[in-house]
């Protein structure tokens, strides 16, 4: 392996999926939660919490799901995010020691995929809301909002840690300010507050998609905690991202649940948070849709970067990559072309799309969390040799079956529960009248089994070879290569 020692070039980010050594880790705990905010607290995710409300649920028992949603889909994607300073990796590249150095392309082809399908979405409401205040085209602006949320990946780690502190302050005023006014000023329907309104589907329907949503975060949350020193504790980890997402996010939803009970046929998401702004007064409306665009750029800049991780990490598969701004710069601007291609073909069909696309989501990443996590936290208990994670013929072995297969099965087993509007509802749900009870089944079938295959595996050993290696996985490092 050829050595480099790259500098810092004008600020940007070197490192991409490879280690990052002790004498570079730097920010502080608190950080994790304005970052997970604002990435919930942006109106992509005010769309998640409209699903209730338009198959036909009432208001208080779409805000319940929602709430129930969040809590759960939260738990999961929090302890993910205690990973990445103990181990000073990026999220999907941690999946080798499952998966394989080869098999782990089975989830991050469904991850890549993931980040350029939000991506469109986000961009798509970012147009939008800037054609409604600034006009210019809704297509132009998509492209502009793809060219920023480029800049801001490819400078990388900091920066997107220090805008979203930023973009949380501002937020607080704006959005306080337009939730105040929702709540004060708005009339819902007749029934909207009756306990007595309740209905599984809709529920279920809510309920998931909001968990999916939450957990769709899990493939991220390693990349924003992994330059942190590893004597953060688990536990404060996972608190400060937990309750920075699902603050977010319960907020958000409950503004898009309000919207849609008051709009009814008539909601629109960008139309409509124009019009109840302008009822707090007249052209607030148009500056709470401005600020929403921010978020939606800090966002569309998250996804450029995880999905640049996640190439790097599936191109490295097949071809060892020295990790280099060139190569950080290549796989950003691919991911940001292909979300800029997908956003401008997308059809109008924006809700029905979107809700789809998040139950894609849920479905396809409810085996890999239960597997990731209980090989963390069960099986390996956080024992990992790391310079193994990046050798092809090393002790991880090129395939894990041990997940592969519980992924496999845990996946297979939801097929029947799934319920995704038109595209398909599976022979269980469709016999519930379209409740969507995956979550329940999948995860637990996923993990149990993984920890069942897995009982085997040497713990201790590897402990040992990660003894060995972890002073050559240090120095290399430094070097800026891979061990």
């Amino acid at each position: 392996m050829t050595t480099t020692s790259e500098p810092r070039v004008s600020g940007l980010e070197i490192r991409s999926i490879d280690y990052v050594p002790l004498n570079e880790r730097h920010g502080k705990l608190w950080h994790l939660g304005p970052l997970w905010f604002m990435s919930n607290a942006q109106i992509a995710t005010l769309a998640v919490g409209l699903i209730s409300i338009t198959e036909g649920g009432n208001l208080i028992w779409s805000l319940i799901a929602i709430v129930a949603g969040t809590l759960l889909g939260t738990f999961f994607m929090a302890f993910h995010s205690a990973q990445g300073p103990q181990l000073g990796l990026p999220q999907m590249i941690q999946s080798r020691p499952q998966f394989g150095y080869v098999g782990a392309l089975l989830v991050w082809l469904f991850a890549y995929v993931q980040y350029a399908g939000f991506n469109v979405f986000n961009t798509i409401l970012a147009g939008e809301a800037l054609h409604t205040t600034v006009h210019g085209g809704t297509k132009m602006w998509v492209a502009v909002v793809t060219v920023v949320g480029f800049v801001i990946a490819l400078v990388g780690y900091d920066v997107i840690h220090k805008a979203e502190q930023f973009l949380t302050y501002t937020f607080l005023v704006v959005f306080g300010i337009f939730t105040v006014g929702v709540l004060a000023t708005l009339h819902y329907p007749a029934g909207s507050f009756d306990l007595g309104g309740f209905s599984w589907t809709p529920f279920l329907a809510q309920f998931g998609v909001v968990a999916g949503y939450q957990i769709s975060w899990a493939i991220y949350v390693s990349d924003y905690s992994r330059y942190l020193p590893p004597d953060v504790t688990v536990r404060k980890t996972f608190y400060w991202t937990y309750f920075g997402s699902a603050l977010g996010g319960v907020w958000l939803m409950t503004l898009g649940a309000l919207l849609a009970a008051w709009a009814g046929k008539d909601f629109d998401t960008i139309r409509s948070i124009n019009a109840a702004g302008d009822k707090v007064f007249s052209g607030f409306g148009a500056i709470v849709l401005l600020f929403a665009t921010l978020g939606l750029v800090s966002v569309t800049a998250l996804n450029m970067y995880g999905g640049s991780l996640t190439l790097i990490s599936a191109i490295d598969s097949f071809k060892k990559v020295q990790p280099t701004v060139g190569v950080r710069a290549l796989t950003i601007g691919l991911t940001a072309a292909l979300s800029l291609v997908g956003a401008m073909a997308a059809t109008a069909d924006f809700l029905t799309n979107f809700n789809n696309f998040l139950l894609l989501v849920l479905y396809l990443f409810i085996p890999w969390t239960a597997v990731n996590l209980m090989d963390y936290y069960v099986v390996r208990r956080g024992h990992y040799a790391i310079a193994e994670i990046f050798n092809p013929h090393g002790m991880y072995g090129r395939w894990g079956w041990h997940g592969i297969i519980s992924y496999l099965v845990g996946f297979g087993v939801m097929v029947p529960f799934f319920s995704v509007g038109t595209l398909y509802v599976g022979p269980i749900a469709h016999a519930m009248d379209g409740a969507d009870l995956s979550l329940f089944v999948g995860l637990p079938v996923a993990g149990l089994l993984y920890w069942w295959l897995s009982r085997s595996i040497d713990v201790a050993a590897e402990i040992r070879v990660a003894e060995a290696e972890a002073e050559g996985l240090e120095a290399a490092a430094n070097e800026h290569r891979e061990p």
